[in-house]
């Protein structure tokens, strides 16, 4: 019988194949405790598992790292650095020299107490921080996971040796299972638990399967072996599809797969209107090797680096060196003549571990202190980033961008240290680049309103069309009960685009759309009628976006924004829009 369920989809794509389930909810244990005689060679079966366990965690890190980058290889040394903490092997010690308690048990006692308090831990924190303490509750059980697998000799199969790609199916995916996935083995994978922001939603993205995570309970109706479906387009997981939808979704992701072959043979030619008018594509990225893709897909630069994840799965906050080196790889990838524009930490203070303290005074997180605000109270981490910045800017074409930005003063006070900064890395005769372009965020209507007087300031402006959508309708992206309100096409929000822009025209500055709206094929002749010559989405969207405007005329766009501008819902703006894009791309707007 066929089964349908919805989650969250992090990773696009149709995937169809046989189902390997994998269990993460731990290994029996057959033992508590040992006679006092075993006592010693308990132990010595502890330190040589740990060791064999730090091992694995530095082996993955290795591979991680030079597969997609350190940003994800990071998950894996803060593992290494975990297993082989001091502190940590000596309680577990202690457990098996007072209580006699076997190696399996000693582990799992301790490791279970921390996963007991770091949950204990989750109720009282805001909303906005417990998925954060929760994740590291599951990096626990990860850890105790890869001891019991040496001390008990129980291991699952390797990826590298089936038959067959398979879509792995799990309650929730830990970083030791993921470590062997690759597009050769796994064709997706869907979750019952997980978030948009886990690290297996990035490693989906990374590798470019189509991915589903916060399913909720399925598990129980699947054994392995079973053929499933994964869109993650829509979030959609089936198992056992009958015979229409078997047949339904193999044509999807052959038409996908036909599409793909299609805007392949775009990946050289300009992204020209019909009447020769060129819109700049450039590439969203959030890991250095994506990098790669944004290359791979035809884009002509990244117009959005996140470095968000240089601070995520870490024990420590990144170095100087370690934020150099992932610009670094960035911009060598590149080439020296393709701009890469790095946009400064955009994180809440509940990611740091430094700043654990404070988590539990954010009463609202998306107007308290995150992004900039977090920045300009910690100095320490602001400038560690902006002297790696301008380090790696003598490498190319590096231009900086500051988010959240609210007010002139706070991006004055963002200018004021860059040039501290700089001048710091001067009297250390440490080469950098001085003349580097200076931009910020448009994403709160406060900054859309002070427009003109913000590009006195910058360089260039780059529209965050996410945050700027869900501060302008006052709707959580994220709640779903909101839903309806968060819409890129209500006018409120158009008004404010068309503002910005007109104000980047008059002050002859760069406008860049770097949000989800500026990847979405039904905006494209919208925000070019708009007058946007320069949008930046995800790489994979670039070629769908670069086929829209070959196919555009700027006359018929400019006429399809007046005509959009002057309706009156949202619903009403996505209907005419739908209807043009069908016009200019029969079959594309479904």
């Amino acid at each position: 019988m066929e089964l349908r369920y919805y989650g969250i989809p992090v990773s696009p794509g149709v995937a169809i194949g046989p189902a390997l389930v994998i269990d993460t909810e731990g290994i029996r244990i057959t033992h508590r405790t040992v006679i006092p005689e075993q006592v010693p060679q308990e132990i010595a079966r502890l330190r040589q598992a740990l060791d064999q366990a730090v091992a694995d965690a530095r082996d993955n890190r290795q591979r991680i790292t030079a597969l997609h980058g350190p940003a994800l290889g990071n998950i894996f040394a803060a593992h290494e650095s975990a297993l082989a903490d001091p502190a940590i092997r000596t309680q577990i010690e202690q457990l098996i020299r007072e209580h006699n308690y076997s190696a399996e048990y000693a582990v799992s006692r301790l490791i279970r107490d921390y996963v007991k308090k770091l949950e204990d831990a989750a109720q009282r924190v805001p909303e906005h921080a417990r998925a954060e303490v929760l994740r590291r509750a599951a990096e626990f059980i990860d850890l105790e996971k890869q001891v019991l697998v040496h001390l008990l000799g129980k291991d699952s199969e390797p990826l590298q040796e089936l038959s067959e790609p398979v879509i792995v199916l799990a309650t929730d995916l830990m970083p030791s299972d993921t470590a062997d996935f690759t597009p050769r083995t796994v064709l997706a994978f869907a979750t019952e638990k997980g978030g948009n922001t886990s690290h297996t939603a990035i490693l989906a993205g990374a590798l470019e399967i189509p991915a589903i995570v916060g399913i909720g309970k399925f598990l129980t109706q699947v054994s392995g072996g079973e053929t499933v479906i994964v869109d993650g387009d829509q979030g959609v997981l089936i198992i056992n599809p009958d015979e229409s939808t078997l047949a339904y979704y193999e044509e999807k992701r052959a038409a996908l797969l036909s599409r793909a072959d299609r805007y392949l043979l775009l990946r050289d030619k300009p992204a020209v209107t019909l009447d020769g008018v060129p819109i700049r594509l450039l590439g969203n990225i959030e890991l250095a090797h994506e990098a790669q893709h944004c290359l791979d897909r035809g884009a002509e630069g990244v117009g959005l680096y996140r470095t968000e994840f240089l601070y995520l799965n870490k024990t420590a906050d990144p170095t100087e060196e370690e934020h150099y080196e992932a610009y670094r790889a960035v911009i060598l990838t590149l080439g020296a003549d393709k701009p890469v524009v790095i946009r400064t930490l955009d994180l809440g203070a509940d990611k740091f571990s430094s700043l654990s303290s404070s988590v539990a005074e954010e009463k609202n997180p998306f107007l308290g202190l995150r992004s900039i605000r977090l920045c300009l109270q910690r100095l320490d981490l602001f400038k560690t980033q902006l002297r790696a910045i301008l380090r790696a800017a003598t490498l190319g074409d590096v231009r900086i961008m500051f988010p959240m930005i609210s007010t002139v003063e706070e991006l004055r006070q963002c200018r004021t240290l860059l040039n501290e900064v700089k001048e710091d890395l001067l009297e250390e005769q440490v080469p950098f680049k001085a003349d580097l372009p200076i931009g910020t965020m448009i994403e709160v209507p406060s900054a859309a309103i002070l427009a003109d007087l913000l590009a006195r300031e910058v360089h260039f402006f780059s529209i965050g069309t996410n945050d700027l959508v869900q501060y302008t309708l006052a709707a959580d992206r994220n709640n779903q009960q909101v839903a309806n309100l968060y819409n890129p096409a209500d006018p409120a929000v158009l008004r404010l685009i068309r503002q910005v822009v007109e104000v980047g025209k008059r002050k002859e500055i760069e406008v860049n759309v770097c949000g989800e709206m500026s990847g979405e094929p039904l905006y494209v002749p919208l925000l070019v009628g708009l007058g946007l010559r320069q949008l930046s989405a995800t790489p994979r969207k670039i070629p769908e976006i670069k086929r829209v405007i070959r196919q555009l005329r700027t006359d018929e766009a400019e006429q399809m924004a007046q005509v959009a501008m002057q309706l009156e819902t949202a619903r009403q703006i996505n209907g005419y829009l739908r209807e043009q894009l069908r016009r200019i791309l029969p079959g594309e707007a479904e």
